[in-house]
């Protein structure tokens, strides 16, 4: 076996998708160069990680092909750029998978939009990376396969985005999509050490399942970079790729409060909190702390729209109850019970953001930052085989602090903001009112100015250049 912490990578592997692209653009390099350096690296390492569901080499180098072929080239944003798409997202020519065989649908005759939109930016596909059944929970895992961190390769990379995080910080592909239900790119991107967004409601076509989760679920980004993760996402909501600029004096709450009762953040995500909110200010913004009120009706609420979400998706795909995982199972169940006596409902949800939306203006707060996780991740193993009971306190523990976001439709981000005792990532996150993404990504590139952060888990890989951005960034 290939041991990820002696092997050098090659070429392109560990630049960034901005180098990239901005390479093959210029004709420095070709989209071909990208993809083969990339599938070279995925064969040698992939094997640990178990990031893919599949990856799609002949395919790919064909893809690459047509995009150095392009008229537009000049004009492409992600031109050549390796990219993964999560396994619940059709890619034209492959089947579905959904985190499991039992809730695979068949092969895609389109691609989804938020995939025709990377591949118009000149992104090359090169792999389906996994998730946990139906997207689910917080760690990547099934009968199959566990997915690991490549930080700590005995330490899950979280869910349900756990392949696409994996897969970015051991630079088997610079970005990667993921969508977030409950957390979803931001849990796995916080575990990993990576930037991780999730837009507000109605930036990205969402499409997902048979009713985006109730309208809670986004997709996303994973990168390494500010820059990578902005420019993923002005992609996807098809947008003109910002220049992000120095935001205005605001006005941030700081909070370690844990939306689920009975759970309190470690150590490390305390100090992580404490390091940006200095950090802010010293960029000249104000701090004050105030925490949002997250009443126990939100959580019981959420967690039967949680469930009912998930049978709906079973229902709309008329999957074999039976044949899914006995987590999934139970989930689904309780999901039928939920939705039959009326635990979900739209008004619901609408207070909660309303109350949101109330509490940014009462204080004045302009960005809020919470713990992007309350411990490290958890071991990698194989939760599919765990009781549903199990899998709900785990998730729970590990990551409270990303599902309010979802249930009020507002835009957040997560950033790391260096490393655990343990040797794994720690991270803050941050959250913003309905329409702010590009300022959650300003002051994202605010803390990464002032504290940069490893762009890949030790080892997986070396870089071969640097990770400037500038305009005139020679790359690898």
């Amino acid at each position: 076996m290939t041991d990820p912490e002696h092997e050098e990578a090659s070429g392109w592997v560990g630049a960034t998708a901005k180098q990239m692209a901005r390479a093959v653009r210029r004709g420095d390099a070709s989209a071909g160069e990208m993809v083969a350096d990339h599938l070279a690296h995925i064969e040698a390492r992939e094997s640990v990680l178990r990031a893919f569901r599949m990856v799609r080499a002949a395919e790919a180098l064909a893809e690459a092909d047509a995009v150095d072929a392009e008229e537009e080239l000049a004009n492409m944003p992600l031109a050549g750029v390796p990219i993964a798409v999560k396994e619940n997202t059709a890619v034209a020519g492959v089947p579905t998978w959904n985190g499991s065989a039992a809730a695979r649908t068949a092969v895609a005759e389109a691609d989804h939009e938020v995939v025709r939109r990377l591949r118009g930016a000149g992104a090359v596909v090169v792999a389906v990376s996994r998730e946990p059944e139906l997207g689910l929970w917080a760690f990547t895992d099934d009968d199959e396969a566990v997915t690991r961190n490549p930080w700590r390769t005995d330490r899950t990379p979280g869910g349900s985005s756990g392949g696409a995080a994996a897969a970015v910080a051991a630079g088997l592909v610079p970005i990667a999509h993921g969508n977030d239900g409950l957390g979803s790119v931001r849990i796995p991107a916080a575990a990993c050490g990576l930037v991780g967004i999730k837009p507000g409601r109605g930036v990205v076509p969402c499409q997902l399942g048979a009713n985006d989760w109730y309208g809670m679920a986004e997709h996303g980004i994973l990168a390494t970079t500010v820059s990578d993760a902005t420019v993923g996402l002005a992609v996807l909501a098809g947008w003109t790729p910002p220049q992000l600029v120095e935001p205005e004096r605001l006005r941030v709450a700081v909070s370690t409060r844990s939306p689920v009762s009975g759970v309190r953040p470690d150590a490390p995500s305390r100090a992580a909190v404490a390091s940006a909110a200095k950090l802010l200010v010293a960029a000249g913004h104000d701090a004050v702390e105030r925490s949002p009120r997250y009443p126990t009706s939100l959580g019981l609420r959420t967690i039967a729209t949680w469930c009912a979400a998930a049978y709906n998706d079973a229902e709309a795909d008329k999957l074999d109850a039976k044949a899914l995982q006995p987590r999934s199972q139970r989930h689904v169940a309780l999901g039928r019970w939920a939705a039959r006596h009326g635990f979900v409902r739209q008004e619901h949800r609408d207070r909660w953001r309303a109350d949101c939306e109330a509490w940014f203006d009462r204080y004045g707060v302009d960005v809020l930052l919470t713990p992007a996780l309350a411990s490290s991740p958890p071991v990698a193993q194989q939760y599919s085989s765990r009781s549903w009971l199990s899998n709900m306190a785990a998730s729970m523990r590990f990551a409270p602090y990303a599902a309010p976001w979802n249930v009020s439709g507002f835009p957040a981000i997560t950033v790391p903001m260096g490393v655990r005792p343990d040797g794994l990532p720690v991270a803050i996150q941050l959250v913003a009112p309905p329409g702010a993404e590009l300022r959650l990504l300003a002051v994202a590139g605010q803390l990464e100015a002032a504290s940069p952060w490893l762009r890949h888990a030790p080892g997986w890989p070396y870089p071969s250049g640097g990770a400037d951005d500038s305009p005139g960034g020679a790359g690898p």
